[in-house]
């Protein structure tokens, strides 16, 4: 684990579509998938990112552009260098006897794919995004292990994932359900879990300042999520006060959700 920003210059850029670009690293991470990474742009900022690509040989972060940190690195060029810091955090755990599913929602698909591509079989993929276009990594699975669903229809069932997974729990008896996206959704996805006595484990978001759990800035409830998780299991979970209803904004105030995401996307 690197406490201190490594300059690495970026390999490769995969430009999936307007909002998304993944940047690729050649260099070595010691890596368990769900955990983060920090990237920092001199003079603009440092964030967090997943690590949504990994081999022996190289790795690769996703960003969206939404604010100006994130907008700056998606137009970065191959060649172009950035400090990165980590991995830090708790990633996936996995039985690779488990019938597992995986649900993702929009850019929650980043640190559920390198989980996903390590489980040979046994899993089911409901992947969701407003529209065909915002689809990450439809080329990454097999089609057959994947259930796609659109905001607005333009690709697999129109509606959300969640009315999806609970078709499929319905039919098949899961040994654990990944989830990833709107802090909304997997609140509801756990729900249907704990519904139907199903073990639940989620990726969470929160800001971070130092990634290794001295800054106290990404608490949900009692739980530094940079180094307690970003990934928490059921029994976890229940104890996580905060989740699905407050967040603290880089200032330390406390606030709703929606006014956190809305200042994060700024």
């Amino acid at each position: 684990m690197e406490k201190k920003p490594v300059m690495l210059r970026i390999d490769e850029v995969q430009r999936h579509n307007e909002s998304y670009a993944t940047l690729f690293f050649k260099h070595e991470l010691q890596f368990i998938p769900g955990q983060f990474v920090m990237l920092w742009l001199p003079e603009i900022d440092e964030k967090p990112y997943t690590v949504s690509s990994h081999s022996k040989e190289r790795f690769g972060v996703t960003v969206e552009a939404k604010g100006r940190f994130s907008t700056q690195a998606v137009a970065l060029s191959p060649g172009d260098l950035v400090g990165v810091r980590g991995p830090f955090g708790n990633g996936f755990s996995f039985d690779a006897h488990a019938n597992v599913c995986f649900v993702a929602g929009g850019c929650g698909i980043a640190p559920l794919a390198p989980m996903i591509e390590s489980v040979p079989c046994g899993k089911t993929i409901i992947q969701g995004a407003r529209s065909g276009d915002h689809l990450l990594f439809k080329e990454r699975f097999a089609a057959s292990d994947v259930l796609y669903t659109t905001d607005d229809g333009s690709f697999g069932q129109k509606g959300f994932v969640t009315e999806v997974l609970a078709d499929a729990m319905a039919k098949n008896m899961f040994d654990m359900v990944y989830t990833c996206g709107p802090e909304v959704m997997m609140k509801k996805v756990f729900d249907l879990c704990e519904a139907n006595s199903v073990r639940c484990q989620i990726s969470l978001e929160r800001y971070m300042r130092c990634g290794f759990g001295v800054c106290g800035a990404c608490v949900c409830g009692k739980e530094r999520v940079c180094v307690d998780g970003p990934v928490f299991e059921s029994q976890r979970i229940r104890t996580l006060d905060d989740f699905n209803k407050k967040a603290l904004l880089k200032s330390g105030k406390e606030v709703t959700l929606t006014d956190y995401f809305s200042w994060r996307s700024a």
